[in-house]
């Protein structure tokens, strides 16, 4: 294990990094299968993974060297089972306020839990709850961002990165130290029992919030308009006149 510089508590404090790996969530859950203790915080960071995992069992792509792929751990055993959804917004509030101030207003959490910048995709997240004995034990928490890429593969067509859209580089470890600082700030948040907050604002900050657009459910395309997220996760679109409710992979947003 390394020591690390990021400010912090106890997020990103343990900071082991690698050349190369098949996958950081892979490597954090075989440290977590071994008898020797991982303190919640632990972040595992890779230079390269060749069998990066997003949502939907899609594999995410990723330049050496050029991008924030990493994998973090966290113990939120005061989250209900029934509740866990605040756990992915608590940790796509703290990658959104970690890239705010470089994008602004462009900057958006399309549920439900990709990082957009206008219509491009910044990146994503895949978060692993281990449940025992009907609560939250552990959650391994990979992360992937397009930081300094420029050229991405014709299946990623909606792919973008920091250096795409403001022209420079950036210092990955400059940035994921901001998000391991925010990621705790909502972690404590929801800890202390300011759930309502955390809510509040992964709900203010949603791609297509409240506007008219087109999606497509069961094989059938139709125009809806996004209305809320509930408490357990589940996105409310209205249509037709009617509110209607979607897991992830129910609903499918037709960005072209």
């Amino acid at each position: 294990m390394q020591n690390n510089i990021i400010s912090g508590l106890f997020v990103g404090q343990n900071l082991v990094t690698l050349k190369e790996v098949d996958s950081t969530n892979n490597f954090l859950k075989n440290l977590l299968s071994n008898s020797k203790p991982v303190p919640e915080g632990t972040v595992i960071m890779a230079e390269s993974q060749y069998a990066g995992r997003g949502q939907r069992d899609n594999v995410w792509h990723a330049e050496a060297g050029k991008n924030l792929t990493f994998s973090l751990l966290l113990n939120p055993v005061f989250i209900p089972v029934a509740q866990q959804f605040d756990l992915t917004r608590v940790v796509s509030l703290g990658v959104f306020d970690a890239l705010q101030p470089l994008l602004g207003d462009r900057l958006k959490i399309k549920w439900p839990n990709d990082i957009y910048c206008d219509s491009g995709k910044l990146g994503g997240m895949l978060i692993e709850n281990m449940i025992q004995g009907g609560q939250l034990k552990s959650s391994v928490i990979g992360i992937g961002l397009n930081i300094n890429q420029q050229n991405f593969g014709e299946n990623t067509t909606n792919a973008v990165s920091l250096k795409q859209i403001l022209h420079k580089d950036y210092d990955l470890r400059n940035i994921l130290s901001q998000i391991c600082s925010y990621i705790e700030v909502y972690y404590l948040h929801v800890k202390a029992g300011r759930i309502d907050l955390v809510r509040d604002l992964y709900q203010s900050r949603l791609y297509w919030l409240n506007e008219v657009r087109d999606f497509r459910s069961n094989d059938n395309k139709f125009t809806g308009k996004i209305i809320r997220v509930m408490d357990n996760g589940l996105l409310v679109v209205e249509r037709e006149g009617t509110e209607e409710s979607y897991n992830l992979k129910e609903i499918e947003f037709l960005n072209k």
